[in-house]
């Protein structure tokens, strides 16, 4: 069971990055100071830093997947999960 989950895990892993950032903002930087509270902030940073990197990570690889796919012949076709018609 535990191989079925873990790949699951990294796939939405960002989501959850997410949902932690919208969940928790207010938890950690609006509410008045607390005891806990500078470590909700480190995870909500932590969250929000892993899930702009993999935006920009994600963003670059759609651009060039977009722009070269083409190019790359079999390889960007075998990639592809629909293959447009047409001559590109």
């Amino acid at each position: 069971v535990y191989f079925i989950f873990f790949p699951g895990g990294f796939a939405f892993l960002p989501f959850l990055w997410l949902v932690n950032v919208v969940w928790f903002f207010r938890e950690a930087f609006i509410k008045p100071a607390y005891t806990e509270q500078l470590q909700i902030k480190t995870y909500v940073k932590r969250s929000a830093v892993g899930l702009l990197l993999w935006v920009a990570v994600l963003t670059t690889w759609i651009s060039i997947f977009q722009h070269f796919r083409a190019e790359w012949g079999a390889v960007g076709d075998y990639l592809s999960f629909t293959i447009p018609l047409g001559i590109p």
